[in-house]
């Protein structure tokens, strides 16, 4: 692997748009899932599929932090060259995934039973929902895997495999939703077999994507990968990411919730404004993951320079990003909200706080690049004070504007979660590189 001295444009963007391609194929598949089960000419399933996605998708997310985790820790092995430790760090995280997705598979019925109080459906919605995750639920293992799976193929800068895993995945659930559910008539159950079968497919090639890791004797050690120290310390910075996301979370879901005080127009404009942030982010992903693998790298080395270069590098473009998407929004974001949307007062409404949205890519840029560069370092425990920190102003700012500005106040208030996210990290990041000695 090259040094992060050695780091050039090229290096950033070789990984950053396999992984902004990896990400524009999600949306494609919940298209085609809800395409096809829609061709059965009933409202029923698509809701079920739906509802019965958006639960499992929950219980995933909780595991997320393992994608940020593993980058983290296996980029610094692999900057220092330690390969035996950066195999015993996807042994580790893998263990994890599977300890993980089996709670899942064990406690279905209680989690389903929950979920189903709090979001409650018709009994025909619930039923054909609850066999959907009935059988999606059995590859819980395989897609917790894949986010340690990515997580150590970013940190050893292949996000080539990355975007070959999603393609594959994502093209034979397709295949076997045409399949399944148009060819033999398996309805909903079709979908979710078709799913099921995609993931531990995708699980299986990205274990064979990572085969390197396993010619390394130090992957199957086990006092290495269960070793209690490096254990605790994988354990604290994955804590420490959840509890961070799980406050990133509640600014998102508050946002709606306080929207909703609108009326259901501006409460549906917000909505749709709100995928123009998802453009955003399938994008400032690319250069967050690519500042993750190269800071890391740059830890691990022990160079200070080769961090400041890494860090300024990839923020470099991810600004660049954030203007070129803001430019975007400003030229067609009318255009986008129009095929949105049929409705022409959501239109119009949509269009009033357009300006937000487009400001959004250009104020959240920081953010986005500094919470790469900390993962990379895992200085998890900055970024969960820190983001603690621009909820508490987030909240603020919110009830102050909104009584004044109504939901002008919710955006402003909104947009300064995003900058004081930058700035709270910003003011950390000189004390990141004196500890690189």
């Amino acid at each position: 692997m090259a040094r992060t001295a050695d780091l050039t444009h090229r290096r950033v963007l070789n990984i950053a748009l396999p992984i902004v391609l990896s990400n524009a194929t999600v949306p494609i598949l919940g298209a085609v899932d809800t395409g096809v089960v829609g061709q059965l000419g009933l409202a029923a399933p698509i809701g079920a599929v739906g509802i019965g996605a958006i639960i499992l998708t929950a219980f995933y997310w909780v595991f997320g932090f393992l994608r940020m985790g593993t980058t983290g820790f296996a980029s610094q092995a692999l900057g220092r060259g330690d390969l035996a430790e950066g195999a015993a760090i996807l042994s580790r995280a893998l263990g994890i995934a599977l300890l993980a997705g089996l709670a899942i598979i064990v406690l279905q019925r209680p989690l389903f039973f929950l979920s189903f109080l709090v979001s409650p459906a018709s009994v025909e919605v619930e039923g054909m929902a609850r066999s959907y995750m009935g059988i999606r639920v059995w590859s819980a293992p395989a897609l917790i895997s894949l986010y340690a799976i990515t997580g150590w193929l970013i940190a050893a800068e292949r996000t080539r495999a990355v975007l070959v895993i999603q393609l594959w995945m994502n093209g034979l659930n397709i295949g076997l939703d045409l399949w399944f559910v148009l060819g033999l008539d398996w309805g909903v159950e079709g979908v979710a077999i078709a799913t099921l079968g995609a993931e531990w497919s995708g699980a299986a090639l990205g274990l064979w994507v990572c085969r390197a890791a396993f010619a390394t004797p130090a992957w199957r050690d086990f006092a290495r990968v269960a070793d209690p120290i490096k254990l605790r310390r994988f354990a604290q910075v994955n804590r420490d990411i959840l509890l961070r996301s799980l406050m990133l979370q509640a600014i998102f879901v508050s946002f709606l919730f306080f929207g909703a005080r609108f009326g259901d127009v501006q409460l549906a404009a917000n909505h749709i404004l709100l995928l123009f942030l998802n453009i955003t982010a399938y994008a400032m992903d690319g250069l967050a993951f690519s500042a993750e693998a190269f800071v890391g790298q740059a830890l691990g080395e022990g160079r200070r320079t080769a961090l400041r270069r890494a860090a300024v590098l990839t923020s470099i473009w991810g600004f660049a990003v954030g203007v070129f998407l803001a430019a975007v929004f400003l030229i067609a974001g009318g255009q986008i909200i129009d095929i949105m949307t049929t409705a022409p007062e959501v239109r119009a409404v949509a269009r009033v706080y357009l300006p937000y949205m487009i400001l959004a890519p250009i104020l959240g840029a920081a953010a986005w690049m500094l919470d790469g560069i900390f993962i990379g370092a895992t200085r998890t425990a900055d970024m969960r004070n820190m983001m603690f920190l621009s909820a508490v102003i987030y909240f603020v700012a919110v009830l102050a504007l909104m009584p004044m500005l109504g939901n002008h106040g919710l955006w402003l208030g909104f947009l300064i979660s995003f900058v004081a996210r930058g700035i709270t990290l910003g003011w950390k990041y000189p004390a990141l590189e004196r500890s690189v000695t």
